[in-house]
């Protein structure tokens, strides 16, 4: 059985039932249109999608036999609740029908992940998890952090929970080793080492300080012990120290005793000990008051590499051991399973996970509940873990509860809001303008949910702060009059705080009040005097002013907030001017591209050069031919000659 194909690749047979009026949640209905779908159901196994009478997606599964799992839902009295709730929602269904249910395990774990039902269990993560990849496409590999898709040639090793750890383990593999971390574009060009080589970070092969031979033997030693031979490559390094010393080349002897050093940092800083386990992921949960966290360890070649915590949406009503094993199904659809899983308890169809992931590894993956030895303390290890990060949670929501509940008194706000919108706008002299969104609630910044702005419309004046909020704040709330017209989905503010004061606020309550969103409260945060943070004025539509003392914790979350919202809208600004620095009129020419380009820009200077360059000139330019020297000449001067 080969690795499921993409979703799109898929036959679906979309079956969809609707009952006239019945857009708000309706039983009755739901059991219809789930009726309706049955009867043409093959018998089967295959993944299916419920969907709302707006065709979003409210629940996937997976079946063995498809007929008999969706008729479970036609009988209402034995369901629980929360599935009660979606049926009623229901008004449609889409089927995909897959070889076998290991292949529709997969697939289930992909759409969860592309839909992000409101009924499934979701593994809230945006970020990749990060690796160390040891290229194996050039004379002198190169070893660097890696994240994202995997299509370089060479050897990966994660992942690692975190940037920082990798990092860590990166600069003592760089001491350990010496291999280069430079690119091959900066490899070929150098003619004298660099700073790495001074600090003995690297053997500096560019300039052939060392030999292809004796480069390739420090790769096979950093293989062996990324691999897991640690012992090995420690006593290689110990006896090449002690035959140095005895040969009195004591140069070679204290280089050798600072790789041993960088060795033993990264095993000293392991924070566990996983001698004899080899490669391993070790899962746990804790659950209290209706909130799971999930902890995962992740042990390579015997090496703790970091361990992280998760905090899976909608798992309030669902049994820990299907919980867990949705939450490890979304995890290794993006990162390849290891050949041992331990956790703390066994997890539903541990038999069908086990053979899903084995089929997208290539290999056996064995998922376990360790009995004994020190297998069990490093699964207790991880459920301790679990409890606590679970209990550090709850105290930060306690907080942050406390914080929203100040902020709906201090704006006189219906309750606590449950998402806060901060806008903040980014140029230069009106250039590279960008406007900027943030999100926050109750469990912190809602990463996913920020959004950024190009300003382009031609009514936008250049450095009009009120004009760009203008456009920002229409574009914003047309959409979401457009998508979500009723507010059902969560997607609308309980408030909008806008980095300026009462121009900025007059002109977003005006585009507001033209939209008819008259219900959305505005508030302004000014900068103090002398731009002293803690100083901070608050402006209200009304025109009231609000002061807070200095260390009210209130009024630091709202710096938070703002200052979070001009982080993000400064880096949406830099990009963009970083990318309009390499931009070039030559781009737009049709036919011409990077390698044409580079020889133009390298004959005549410039852009402007090309651009005011005759026919005659552009033919002389290395590596044009007359066909592509009048395509250039012709698109430059169309105007002219159109004259």
């Amino acid at each position: 059985m080969s690795r499921p194909q993409s979703p799109d690749r898929f036959n679906e047979d979309a079956a969809t039932y609707t009952v006239k009026g019945s857009d708000a949640p309706d039983l009755d209905a739901g059991v219809a249109a789930i009726r309706n779908v049955l009867k043409t159901l093959p018998s089967k196994p295959g993944v299916y999608r419920m969907t709302d009478a707006r065709g979003d997606v409210l629940y996937v599964g997976k079946a063995r036999v498809l007929k008999n799992r969706v008729a479970n839902y036609v009988q209402v009295a034995r369901l629980p609740r929360r599935l009660q709730r979606m049926i009623a929602q229901t008004r449609g269904m889409t089927i995909v029908t897959t070889n076998n249910e290991a292949e529709a395990l997969l697939l289930e774990g992909q759409l969860i992940k592309r839909y992000r039902p409101a009924y499934n269990v979701l593994l809230r993560d945006d970020k990749s998890f990060p690796f160390i990849l040891l290229r194996a496409d050039h004379a002198f590999p190169r070893i660097s952090k890696h994240r994202g898709a995997r299509r370089a040639k060479g050897n990966y090793y994660g992942p690692f929970a975190s940037a920082g750890s990798v990092n860590t383990t990166l600069n003592a593999l760089q001491k350990l080793f010496l291999l280069r971390s430079c690119s091959d574009g900066f490899f070929s060009r150098r003619d004298r080492p660099c700073l790495l080589y001074q600090i003995k970070r690297c053997s500096a092969p560019c300039v052939g300080r060392i030999s292809e031979s004796d480069y390739a033997e420090l790769v096979a030693d950093a293989k062996a012990f990324l691999g897991g031979k640690k012992t090995q490559v420690q006593a290689k390094l110990g006896a090449a120290m002690q035959d140095a010393a005895e040969s009195m080349d004591f140069e070679r002897a204290a280089m050798l005793r600072d790789r041993l050093k960088a060795l033993t940092f990264i095993q000293g800083s392991q924070s566990i000990n996983a001698d004899g386990v080899g490669d391993a992921d070790i899962w746990a949960l804790a659950a209290k008051r209706g909130v799971t966290c999930v902890q995962a360890f992740f042990i390579r070649g015997g090496q703790n590499w970091g361990h992280r915590a998760f905090f899976p949406q909608h798992t309030a009503d669902v049994p820990e051991d299907e919980a867990l094993a949705s939450v490890m199904l979304q995890f290794y659809d993006e990162v390849p399973p290891p050949a041992t899983i331990l956790t703390d308890q066994l997890v539903s169809e541990q038999e069908l996970l086990c053979e899903a992931l084995g089929e997208r590894a290539g290999r056996k993956v064995t998922i376990a509940q360790p009995q004994r030895g020190d297998r069990v303390r490093l699964v207790a290890q991880a459920k301790r873990n679990a409890e606590e990060a679970l209990d550090r949670r709850a105290a930060e929501s306690t907080t942050q509860a406390k914080l929203l509940g100040e902020i709906a008194e201090l704006f006189d706000l219906e309750g606590p809001p449950q998402r806060i919108e901060v806008y903040d706008n980014s140029h230069i002299m009106g250039t590279n303008m960008v406007g900027a969104m943030i999100v926050s609630g109750p469990e912190g910044f809602q990463k996913g949910q920020y959004r950024k702005f190009n300003i382009k419309r031609p009514e936008t004046i250049a450095g009009d702060d009120f004009g760009m909020m203008r456009e920002v704040l229409e574009r914003r709330f047309s959409r979401a009059m457009e998508e979500d017209p009723d507010r059902e989905n969560g997607t609308w503010p309980d408030l909008l705080l806008i980095d300026g004061g009462k121009g900025q606020v007059s002109a977003v309550k005006g585009v507001l009040d033209a939209m008819g969103v008259e219900d959305v409260p505005i508030v302004g945060v000014a900068k103090g005097p002398d731009r002293n943070a803690g100083r901070e004025t608050f402006h209200l539509p009304d025109g009231r002013e609000i002061a807070l003392p200095m260390n009210a914790p209130v009024l630091f979350h709202l710096q938070r907030l703002r200052d979070e919202a001009h982080r993000f809208a400064i880096g949406a600004h830099r990009t963009k001017r970083a990318k309009a620095l390499v931009t070039s009129t030559l781009d737009d020419v049709p036919g011409i591209g990077p390698a044409r380009k580079k020889a133009l820009l390298m004959h005549f200077g410039t852009a402007r050069a090309v651009k005011n360059a005759s026919l005659k000139d552009l033919q002389m330019a290395p590596g044009v031919s007359e066909a592509v020297a009048l395509q250039v000449y012709d698109y430059f001067h169309a105007s002219a000659l159109a004259e």
